[in-house]
């Protein structure tokens, strides 16, 4: 599998899941335009990216912010001259009851997990639709599949992007370009370090692989979805939870 003259962008790249994706996509040969807050993090993933011999650009970048995302992009095709593959990562988490939840936290996560891929997919489009290629790929999760409580506003925020997959596979199918989703399970990264052993024990005995995912396992994923071998895949949700989520 092979990804050069490809030029691919990750947002949430700085860590976790993002971070395994754009290190995979650029030891494949593709060139990454690093998306994410954290400036020195990206600046770290360059620097690891290059030193392998890789191609890789650091933008700075808040997706919860329209006129970031839209600046953003402009600055990325204009360095890069296009973009092939976009890989919509960024994510945060606001979990409440929702008897308790605040409106401010649900429309965060609604604006961060959701409407940022929305307008990502915008600023990626024209340049797609022109060279009548392109590889769309949206991190959902396993509780968009499942729901889950205390995380309503995580869920329907993951839940909607896999709606928005669906949709977007079936506008832009006619141009060689294909939308899928992946959906982890429970995978090892900042954002599960945070639970407690209990939960991870008990998380675990729903496994039937035994063991938790890494970002590399998500990571595999979504390059082989970028690449020329899934280009009659389109529309479509990969589970990656090590057997969770069957039937």
């Amino acid at each position: 599998m092979t990804l050069s003259a490809r030029v691919a962008l990750v947002t949430g790249a700085s860590q976790g899941i993002g971070r395994a994706c754009a290190l995979k996509l650029a030891g494949a040969g593709a060139t990454v335009a690093l998306a994410a807050r954290n400036q020195e993090k990206l600046d770290q993933l360059l620097r690891e990216i290059t030193a392998s011999g890789g191609k890789a650009a650091a933008f700075a970048l808040d997706v919860g912010d329209e006129e970031q995302v839209k600046a953003t992009f402009k600055a990325a095709l204009g360095q890069l001259g296009k973009i092939d593959i976009l890989v919509n990562n960024a994510g945060i988490t606001r979990d409440q009851l929702v008897m308790r939840m605040k409106r401010a936290d649900w429309d965060s996560v609604l604006n961060v997990n959701l409407t940022s891929a929305y307008l990502c997919i915008q600023q990626v489009m024209s340049s797609m639709l022109r060279q009548r290629w392109g590889r769309i790929i949206n991190l959902t999760s396993i509780f968009g599949q499942t729901g889950q409580a205390g995380q309503a506003n995580y869920a329907a925020s993951k839940a909607g992007l896999i709606g928005l997959t669906m949709a977007i596979a079936r506008e832009v199918g006619s141009r060689n370009i294909t939308c899928n989703a992946v959906a982890p399970g429970f995978i090892e990264t900042a954002m599960t370090s945070g639970l407690g052993d209990d939960f991870k024990q008990n998380a675990l005995k729903m496994i039937p692989l035994a063991r938790i995912g890494q970002p590399d396992d998500v990571a595999n994923a979504v390059a082989f979805l970028a690449s020329e071998e899934a280009s009659y895949i389109t529309g479509h949700v990969l589970n990656v939870n090590g057997g969770m989520l069957m039937g």
